[in-house]
């Protein structure tokens, strides 16, 4: 019995993590660390910029610029203005509104980066009072922190949760927590989210999906 659907944000909801990780393969290649898009997909899709950091300083030896995070977000920011929804996921959101299914959103960006977003494409009516941030927590993913604090504020048990993520470190976090989970492959390489319960290529597919579990 599914009591709560957890959605990530970037790349679940919003379609911003094509933008987004090219933004951040230019800053670090900036910064002296080489970086291509595709590398910062594989090293930092799913993950708050504080991992990001660090990950990136012990790969580099010293300091990143200490204004890297804000001139990524404003950046970001900047081309928020043509964000777009992931492709059928309103349908979706309108059919557990349909079917009374609680919802909320768990994402590693910050909570100006989320409302930033889900502003744009309309939706920040649909998850206001129901979003959890990174920053809210002592670990972001892979950690459960997230997740489990998500639920905790919901009042859901964790093993009644269901998370729908885009990448490998959030498909850990939910396991990690004890959810299950869909991990929806739009810009995702499949293998890297075979610990998700279910992987799902079309977001159209998850109404019946959610409806299954």
């Amino acid at each position: 019995m599914i009591g709560l659907v957890i959605f990530d944000n970037d790349g679940v909801l919003v379609d911003s993590e094509r933008l987004a990780n090219t933004i951040l393969a230019e800053l670090l290649t900036e910064a002296g660390l080489p970086y291509t898009f595709e590398e910062t997909v594989r090293d930092f899709m799913g993950g708050s910029m504080a991992s990001m950091r660090k990950q990136a300083e012990a790969q580099l030896g010293h300091p990143l610029p200490a204004d890297l995070e804000d001139r990524y977000h404003q950046r970001l920011f900047e081309g928020f203005a043509q964000l777009q929804a992931i492709e059928g996921v309103e349908a979706v959101l309108d059919h557990l509104d349909a079917r009374g299914v609680t919802y909320c959103l768990a994402s590693s960006g910050t909570h100006q980066r989320i409302g930033t977003a889900l502003t744009a494409v309309g939706f920040l009516h649909r998850f206001e009072g129901r979003i959890f941030s990174a920053e809210d927590v002592a670990h972001g993913k892979p950690a459960p922190d997230l997740f489990l604090h998500a639920a905790g504020s919901m009042g859901v048990k964790p093993a009644e949760c269901l998370v729908i993520e885009d990448s490998p470190l959030g498909v850990a976090a939910a396991v990690a927590a004890g959810m299950k989970v869909f991990g929806y492959a739009g810009m995702t390489d499949p293998a890297k989210l075979s610990d998700a319960d279910t992987v799902f290529h079309n977001m159209a597919a998850l109404a019946n999906l959610i409806d299954a579990a």
